[in-house]
């Protein structure tokens, strides 16, 4: 039984999985044996709290974390699932889930009819084979699951498409200046004939869902209160072989901490008739609702969100609390989808980071500046964010200055080319800081200025403690910034990735280049499916 979430939830606690065997006092991992892998009954888990997995408190007696055991489903285990062959793929979804009714068909999470505690065994033993050969065993630390690892998606992102043989509230030759026509004047449509839902697997295929164990509930009831009204008031649903018809999705995000929730329609077209109505009636039936936003997006493409809004409802953003800090989230801001586990991933970056107060902190990749803002609250001297997407520069500055912090720059540029010119210079960053102009993106908004402008630095001197934080994209980092970290020799590197296969890439490259791996802590974000982030820490080695 998943425990109901209501709109301000008790926040789920993370907490370490003991996937195998503890050898001596280092905690070296052993895979668990196959026999017990295929036994029938979910493995025990032994877990622990994040917080007592960074203060070293060992492990309670063993107890049982594992979702319900789906029937008919083969096992799928690892980074990367076996894909099944379709006769294979469609009897798993004709045998049927208790968790999900559509498993096996939506392609919202393959590992749902896998006990919890065997997704963490599996997880940890793939990053374990990922860096064999490149750290020592002792360094990979239990993984950090969820201790209720369901509808943890706090932005669940629906599309609505015409159910097939489905009625049509207007002529097809009519849709484009009739569309969101409002109630009683040619509505004819039921919520049949409304599809929304999650996309068949490896397909553009819509499967219906009414139930996910895994997206958030309030956000889960907005995008069928969005489908009743829409079917109730005659509002067609995007049709994408003939680019008619008015709502094609809706984006919701729910406040992790604060519950507000932000609801953003995305329309095939500028003008919405009763729009005010539809947002009362949208309140009405769902009443968590804070902020409601029209998104326009008329091209024929996949992209959901297009880029001219209008705020239909409230403020047209909402706020949440993030590891103590305070963020504004609109429709087109990036935001960690499991908040819950996003405090897990970061608390433990910032622990293996070890700051004391004097280190200046360099965030590569740093987009809107969470971790960098959260390192500059929590022992950084100073935090030099660097990102290629001004955007993000202008939004981490903007966070920097609605949470007071004035420890921390932001630069736009790419982060190789940041790298490079600072290795280059011989120099590295000091934690002195301008707090006058700490919280400003000067490099967006004169991108020809020089880094050296936001880093000052005195040549030669490596007596400042110098700590790089980088997040790179699934592709990972490059040969170029490696290098360049290598020569500027930070103290430590602390790497956090979504994708280890990559991140195991590149360790090899800073371990060939002086650097020692010191811990490995895989952390799942994405329960019941097979993606797995994980943080590495490496210190200079003292040859």
């Amino acid at each position: 039984m998943t425990r109901k979430h209501d709109n301000k939830p008790k926040r789920p606690r993370s907490r370490p999985a003991k996937v195998g065997k503890a050898t001596g006092a280092s905690g070296a991992f052993t895979p668990a044996s196959s026999a017990a892998r295929r036994g029938g009954h979910p493995r025990r888990g032994g877990l622990r709290t994040a917080r007592q997995a960074a203060s070293g408190v060992p492990a309670p007696e063993a107890q049982s974390v594992s979702s319900p055991r789906c029937s008919g489903h083969p096992r799928r285990g690892g980074l990367q699932a076996a894909r099944q062959p379709e006769d294979a793929r469609r009897a798993s979804a004709t045998a049927g889930c208790a968790l999900c009714p559509v498993f096996g068909r939506c392609g919202g999470c393959s590992q749902l009819n896998v006990p919890y505690a065997e997704q963490l065994a599996a997880k940890q033993q793939a990053v374990a084979a990922l860096f064999e050969g490149i750290a020592p065993a002792d360094a990979l630390l239990p993984i950090l699951g969820m201790e209720e690892p369901f509808h943890y998606r706090n932005k669940v992102v629906s599309p609505y498409a015409p159910a097939r043989g489905a009625r049509h509230a207007v002529a097809a030759k009519d849709a484009p200046k009739a569309r969101g026509k409002a109630k009683g004047k040619g509505a004819k449509l039921s919520r049949a004939d409304i599809l929304t839902g999650m996309y068949e697997a490896g397909t553009h295929r819509l499967i219906p869902t009414d139930t996910c164990a895994i997206e958030n509930e309030v956000a889960k009831r907005v995008t069928l209160a969005i489908r009743d009204v829409m079917a109730r008031w005659g509002m067609e649903p995007y049709n994408e072989d003939t680019g008619t018809g008015f709502v094609r999705h809706a984006v919701v995000r729910v406040g992790h901490e604060s519950g507000e929730v932000l609801v953003t329609v995305v329309t095939n077209g500028d003008e919405f008739p009763s729009a005010k109505a539809f947002c009362r009636e949208l309140k009405r039936r769902v009443p968590e609702i804070t902020a409601i936003v029209q998104n326009v997006n008329t091209r024929q493409t996949n992209v959901i969100l297009g880029d001219k809004e209008r705020v239909l409802y409230g403020p047209g953003f909402i706020l949440d609390t993030l590891c103590g800090l305070s963020f504004r989230i609109s429709s087109q801001s990036f935001y960690q989808v499991n908040a819950t586990q996003t405090e897990v991933l970061y608390d433990e970056a910032i622990r293996l980071a070890n700051l004391t107060g004097a280190e200046t902190v360099i965030d590569a990749y740093c987009g809107t500046g969470t971790i960098g803002l959260v390192a500059a609250k929590r022992g950084a001297a100073r935090v030099i964010g660097v990102d290629s997407v001004a955007s993000a520069i202008r939004d981490a500055a903007s966070n920097a200055r609605h949470n007071g912090v004035e420890n921390a720059s932001f630069v736009a540029q790419d982060a190789t080319a940041f790298m490079e010119e600072l290795a280059a210079s011989g120099e590295r960053p000091q934690p002195a800081c301008h707090p006058e102009r700490s919280a400003q993106p000067e490099s967006a908004c004169h991108p020809e200025q020089s880094t050296q402008r936001e880093v000052e630095g005195t040549p030669g001197d490596h007596s400042q403690p110098l700590v790089l934080l980088m997040d790179p994209p699934r592709a990972g980092s490059t040969p170029e910034f490696l290098r360049a970290a290598c020569a500027l020799a930070p103290e430590r590197i602390v790497y956090i990735s979504c994708n280890p296969h990559t991140q195991a890439r590149d360790v090899r490259h800073l371990v060939e280049g002086g650097y020692e791996v010191r811990a490995i802590r895989p952390v799942d974000m994405f329960p019941h499916t097979d993606h797995v982030e994980s943080i590495v820490m490496l210190e200079k080695r003292n040859d």
